[in-house]
């Protein structure tokens, strides 16, 4: 294992960095990322509690079912702040867990979460194509909305297949398809312009962002164009696990209603000031994505293609090892 120290985050980017991060997607990823990693879970609403432990469990047993839980040593790749990982820990689905992100910031953010959680997790810095773990050191690998960021996927695919011990598993969940992702960054970006011009004036002046913090999240958002690289068809992201060497390979796609809701309500939120968000609002959101997303399952998943859908899920094994002579 890689024992060199982790780089410290730099979440407040420079001009310059940030211009020479669009020729290069890795450093945008840092950039980016370490930007986020302090609001990272407040501005998508993540929360270790029931609330986001049934999301993430319900992910993942709907891609990859409940045999073999709980998962004895599990990473996440691509961690982010930890939610995927942390709150399948708190769910009973992994017992120990390692934390890894290209962003320094986002893996000092989940370890800090990690031990307000009480949970058994180290973490790295890590780059997806070179996982800084042993090979067969893990039981499980997880990730949530990493895949789309990472240059070289199947290469990503097949570091996860190095390090997973013969027999484990991976599930990722979260990521965009083709389509998906058109419409939801369509709705975003018009929410955003809606809501910044309308709040210029008169009394809605109140529910408008200090214009600093407008243009640095307007300058740390032209990264997303750098660090948002791929979309995926799900029977492709289907071929590329499997040519990476993965077996059992299956995707399964969820949210379209609840998309179609979501991406507007979530860059709304992105927008104003945090203090006018009542919890009444909050509390609305959550209940209008839950009545969109039973929407999803119980109806549009059976009558829509599944290229539709805003996320695509995806789970596979490493080749169980060959027979002793």
């Amino acid at each position: 294992m890689n024992s060199s120290p982790d780089p410290a985050p730099n979440p407040h980017a420079t001009a310059e960095q940030v211009k020479a991060a669009f020729d290069d997607p890795k450093l945008a990823n840092v950039l980016y990322h370490d930007w986020e990693a302090g609001t990272y879970d407040e501005k998508w609403s993540i929360s270790y509690d029931e609330r986001c432990i049934s999301y993430a469990t319900g992910v993942f047993n709907a891609v990859a079912g409940e045999a073999g839980q709980p998962y004895p040593t599990a990473m996440e790749l691509g961690s982010g702040t930890g939610f995927f990982l942390l709150n399948l820990m708190q769910g009973g689905v992994i017992k120990k867990g390692s934390v890894t992100d290209l962003s320094p910031g986002m893996v000092q953010v989940a370890l800090r979460n990690a031990e307000k959680l009480g949970l058994d997790v180290d973490g790295r810095v890590a780059d997806a194509e070179r996982i800084p773990y042993p090979d067969n050191s893990f039981d499980l690998v997880v990730g949530h909305a990493v895949l789309h960021h990472i240059p070289d996927v199947q290469a990503a695919f097949r570091e996860v297949l190095r390090v997973l011990k013969p027999g484990g598993r991976f599930v990722f969940a979260g990521e965009p398809t083709k389509i998906g992702d058109f419409y939801a960054r369509k709705l975003g970006q018009f929410t955003w312009w809606l809501t910044t011009n309308v709040t210029k004036f008169g009394p809605l002046n109140g529910w408008r962002r200090p214009q600093e913090e407008l243009d640095e999240s307007s300058r740390a958002a032209a990264l997303e164009a750098v660090v948002d690289i791929h979309t995926f068809d799900p029977s492709e992201l289907e071929r590329m696990a499997a040519g990476a060497g993965a077996v059992g390979v299956k995707a399964a796609t969820e949210e379209f209603a609840a998309a179609l809701a979501g991406w507007p309500i979530r860059t709304f939120e992105a927008a104003v000031p945090q203090e006018k968000l009542t919890v009444r609002w909050r509390l609305f959101a959550y209940h209008l994505w839950l009545r969109l997303s039973a929407l999803d399952k119980k109806v549009l998943s059976k009558v829509l293609p599944r290229e539709l859908f805003y996320n695509v899920m995806i789970t596979g094994r490493k080749p169980d090892a060959p027979a002793g002579p």
